[in-house]
């Protein structure tokens, strides 16, 4: 898996370990990080195998797929979770950040995926892929626009996967997060759930955990005939809208009713 080094990629290749699953994953921001995931893997009883990855670099992806395979011996899991943000209108967005979203979550994450779907239909033993996208990936959302396309995209190549992939028992799903509580302050010592956000209809954000329980059970054989999806766990922030959960002040959007306005039934 990619990623794993902090927040839901970590809490993700915990998940799989503690499912029995060895894992080989890459990291990008921290090292110690890194070696934290391997430990507590380790602990788990289970192996452990990291590289460093920049997906931007896109020339690596698919060779940093095939060496963790390698080591270890097979590839029946694979879970791409790498994306980089920029809060930029998109009249005002310079080409090579552009650029950079593009390679970093959509572009780099083809080849990563390309990869792992060739290692798993040479294996010819099946497999799971899942995509950690986005909410993004179908809620737009003002100055996010290279963010949406590149998780727009994301989330069409896991469906078209999906379906070049179900011959070879293969099978690809997406997880869409919301608001997800993974760089709070260290100030702050409320769990996420005590911190209120009233523009998530659940009126809070989520933990990595939550995200990762989801991502292994796709990966898990209850999750066998689950495929082409996009698992939102966004505490219902996509009915709500995402631009709307994050901007609404308080809880007047949950009445029935706004003062001085009537429907009348039929």
């Amino acid at each position: 898996m990619t990623g794993a080094d902090r927040g839901i990629g970590q809490a993700a290749a915990l998940a799989l370990a503690r499912d029995g699953f060895d894992v080989g994953f890459t990291w990008h921001d921290t090292e110690v990080g890194a070696q934290e995931t391997a430990a507590a893997i380790e602990a788990l009883g289970r192996r452990a195998f990291y590289v460093w990855l920049d997906t931007s670099e896109t020339a690596t992806c698919g060779p940093a797929v095939q060496s963790l395979a390698e080591r270890l011996g097979s590839l029946g899991v694979f879970v791409n979770n790498v994306g980089v943000g920029l809060n930029r209108s998109v009249i005002d967005t310079p080409y090579a950040d552009w650029q950079r979203i593009l390679d970093t979550n959509l572009n780099g994450a083809f080849l990563c995926l390309q990869a792992a779907a060739r290692l798993m239909v040479a294996g010819g033993a099946g497999g799971r892929i899942v995509a950690v996208t986005s909410i993004h990936a179908s809620q737009p959302r003002f100055g996010y626009g290279a963010y949406c396309a590149s998780k727009f995209g994301l989330d069409g190549l896991v469906k078209t996967l999906a379906v070049e992939l179900s011959e070879h028992a293969i099978t690809v799903n997406a997880v869409a997060p919301g608001e997800i509580a993974t760089h709070l302050p260290d100030s702050e010592t409320r769990h996420p759930h005590d911190i209120p956000r009233p523009g998530i209809p659940l009126g809070h954000a989520g933990t990595a955990r939550e995200i990762a329980d989801v991502i292994a059970f796709l990966a898990s054989a209850a999750a066998s005939y689950v495929t082409g999806a996009s698992w939102e766990v966004d505490g219902g922030m996509g009915p709500v809208g995402a631009q709307g959960s994050s901007h609404l002040p308080n809880n007047d959007w949950r009445a029935a009713t706004t003062k001085g306005t009537s429907l009348e039934k039929r």
